[in-house]
């Protein structure tokens, strides 16, 4: 025999008799009866719900309608708030309502509307709205949507008219910023500290890489070129794109290593020396000829491996030995002056104007020059340097930095080093443990680029404006500098380059800087 789970009895009514007989065909018209009265009182339920959503709106619009404090007209419905009626001006006739501009025929044909829909979940405010009136559906799109906009949009509004040119116009120039895509919030013109967003790129001679190590990288004062030189005899020029820098041209140059390569003021030469000899050469790029310079008229020296080419264009200042400098003209190819420092020299640097030069000589000492008089105007020692090893002046006119043996690089104002005979350093930098080789500020005097050709590398750029150094450059635990001889920055400090001993020039976008 099946048990039989009997139904609760309502209070006050008295409960049946326990059967003696049990009869399987009643109990089964019982359970199908009470089963159809289950369904019919469900069905029932549903159907108050759905009206209740109808008459009163679902809990949430409720809710909403309550907090903004809509006040209904008697006998209206919660679901139909009183409509908004615009004050219209004596004598002027009521808008008719513009047709809509497209109406898809096959929505007349759908009165219900079904809420399941995946794409319709986020519509629903209540359990009982699992169908909807395709009216009912686009009024609540239009809620939502006005929602999210903070409102109607002027450009919705029924009653709005058409504006006259000059109206638009003037909303054209003040709304010109919101009709552009992107950030709305501009990024600043200065360069920022802590992070700087670079690209590693092919490097820049990678379509002819040097049989040795490399000793001069420099980008060309106005072409998107890149130079590149080093102890296998050539020099070479690339074309800088970021993605294959194509190989525009190479020379050779017999029994001659590069020590030191730079193009002239103008860009249509490059000037290359060697390490045994005071010989030198003049690459004309224009006509395509090399020319050797075997003597220059009044220089003394057995050998000249450095030299800077001045902002001016008509003369080299070369450096020789026992602290002399010679002031070089490529017009006549003559020595026109020559100074001394006490020591030797360490490193040359003019200043952006091209009136005056500084030298670090390797008793830690600083002496500036004017170039017109070849006078000595200051002379001040590094401070805590022993032995100065480099040397290098903003363009701006701002900072001097110096590169001593321990590796730290002091950073001054160019204006105290003019007038003090003892400045203090701006900022003493001591991320390198080697001594400091190569130092480059880049054109808008934002960062200086400092390395140590002792260790692999050892190469660090230093935010100037909060003096710190940029904590991603170089990559953590990747060796992709390896050891640094010259530094160098493009025009407008788009990339950035090194030379290094393994015969290559790893290049960088700086992604702050938008051209070349």
């Amino acid at each position: 025999m099946e048990d039989v789970i009997p139904l609760p009895v309502p209070e006050g009514r008295k409960a049946a008799k326990k059967r003696v007989r049990s009869d399987p065909a009643g109990e089964g018209r019982n359970r199908r009866d009470n089963a159809r009265k289950l369904a019919v009182l469900g069905a029932e339920d549903e159907a108050v719900r759905r009206l209740e959503a109808q008459v009163f709106g679902t809990e949430h619009e409720l809710l909403d309608r309550l907090a903004q404090g809509e006040e209904l007209r008697p006998g209206a419905s919660l679901l139909e708030a009183e409509p908004e009626h615009e004050s219209e001006s004596e004598g002027e006739e009521p808008r008719r309502p513009r047709a809509p501009a497209w109406v898809d025929e096959d929505d007349d044909g759908v009165e219900e509307v079904d809420m399941t829909h995946r794409y319709r979940r986020n519509l629903v405010r209540g359990g009982a709205e699992s169908s909807m009136t395709t009216e009912r559906l686009q009024q609540r799109m239009r809620d939502e949507f006005q929602k999210s906009m903070g409102g109607t949009p002027s450009w919705a509004e029924p009653g709005r008219r058409r504006k006259t040119a000059p109206e638009e116009e003037e909303e054209e120039e003040e709304e010109d910023l919101l009709r552009k895509t992107g950030n709305l919030v501009a990024s600043s013109e200065s360069l920022p500290s802590g992070v700087l967003k670079m690209k590693k790129c092919l490097h820049a001679n990678s379509a002819r890489p040097s049989e040795d190590r490399l000793t001069a990288v420099q980008f060309h004062p106005s072409a998107q070129v890149v130079m590149t030189a080093g102890l296998d005899r050539s020099i070479s020029l690339f074309q800088v794109d970021g993605e294959s820098n194509p190989k525009i041209q190479s020379i050779h140059l017999e029994r001659f290593p590069v020590h030191s390569a730079a193009f002239s003021a103008d860009g249509q030469s490059v000037i290359a020396t060697s390490l045994r000899n005071r010989m030198f050469y003049l690459y004309d790029m224009m006509e395509g000829r090399v020319s050797p310079v075997h003597s220059v008229r009044g220089l003394n020296e057995s050998r000249v491996k450095e030299f800077s080419v001045c902002p001016d264009g008509g003369a080299l200042l070369l450096t020789g030995t026992r602290g002399y400098l010679h002031l070089l003209t490529l017009k006549t190819m003559e020595v026109v002056r020559s100074m001394k420092i006490n020591g030797n020299v360490g490193g040359v640097a003019f200043s952006g104007d091209g009136g005056r030069f500084f030298t670090t000589s390797e008793d830690g000492e600083v002496y500036v020059w004017d170039l017109r008089s070849s006078r000595c105007i200051n002379r001040f020692a590094d401070d805590g340097c022993v032995r100065g090893t480099s040397i290098a002046a903003s363009a701006d006119g701002r900072f001097l930095a110096c590169g001593s043996q321990s590796g730290v690089v002091n950073i001054y104002s160019q204006e105290a080093c003019l007038s003090s005979a003892n400045p203090k350093p701006l900022k003493a930098v001591m991320n390198l443990v080697t001594a400091a080789t190569s130092l480059a500020f880049n054109p808008t005097s934002e960062i200086l680029a400092i390395a140590s050709r002792a260790e692999d590398d050892a190469v660090r750029l230093v935010h100037l404006r909060s003096m710190s150094v940029f904590s991603n450059f170089p990559v953590a635990n990747r060796k992709l500098l390896h050891r640094a001889a010259c530094l160098h920055f493009s025009p407008h400090s788009g990339f950035f380059s090194l030379a290094n001993n393994k015969g290559r020039a790893p290049l960088f976008r700086l992604l702050h800087y938008k051209d070349f």
